[in-house]
């Protein structure tokens, strides 16, 4: 409901009415639309996290490390038969589009207190610490890989949406482009 509605007119009397339930017992778990939208972005960045650890951890070459890192970051997700329960794909949507509202708040340092954003700050000092293997001297990592993360979103929003603030001919192109970015930088 939130990718199809969008997250302003998501509610959860329209949850409520959905799953044949009275909107109090979904306050139970969440005591906002905000908070559900939290947990939904610590899922997503914690299921990034075990994959980018899974897909790196025997790789040798620190670039190779690096390289897939980045697709998981920027290339489009798509269905793992591993995880039938869970639909990553429309779960990736929803980060994709809604997950600059989770910590562009004015909570948000109470909630960081509290440790809401753990996640993602995990995947990107995990992929920070690869370009920092790789260049010591580089002075920015943490910026480098959380920038390339909001602007493969952007990118991807702009593609779909605004296709003249961008030059995205093909799925690939994000990834590409970030790939290549990060690399002439770190280098």
């Amino acid at each position: 409901m939130i990718n199809q509605l969008g997250f302003e007119c998501f509610t959860f009397g329209k949850l409520g009415k959905k799953i044949d339930s009275n909107e109090s017992s979904i306050y139970r778990y969440f005591d906002s639309k905000h908070a559900l939208l939290i947990y939904l972005t610590s899922w997503y960045w914690t299921w990034i996290e075990y994959k980018v650890v899974f897909a790196t951890n025997n790789i040798q070459s620190l670039e190779d490390r690096l390289n897939i890192a980045l697709d998981f970051l920027t290339k489009p997700v798509e269905v793992d038969t591993e995880f039938l329960h869970v639909n990553e794909v429309l779960l990736s949507e929803i980060i994709f589009s809604e997950s600059l509202k989770a910590y562009h708040t004015t909570q948000v340092d109470a909630e960081n207190k509290k440790g809401c954003f753990n996640a993602y700050k995990h995947v990107v000092k995990r992929v920070s610490d690869i370009v920092t293997e790789i260049n010591p001297q580089f002075s920015y990592p943490h910026m480098l890989i959380s920038t390339v993360i909001e602007g493969a979103h952007q990118q991807k929003h702009f593609a779909e949406h605004l296709p003249s603030l961008t030059d995205v001919p093909n799925d690939n192109a994000i990834s590409t482009f970030y790939r290549e970015m990060v690399f002439k930088l770190i280098k």
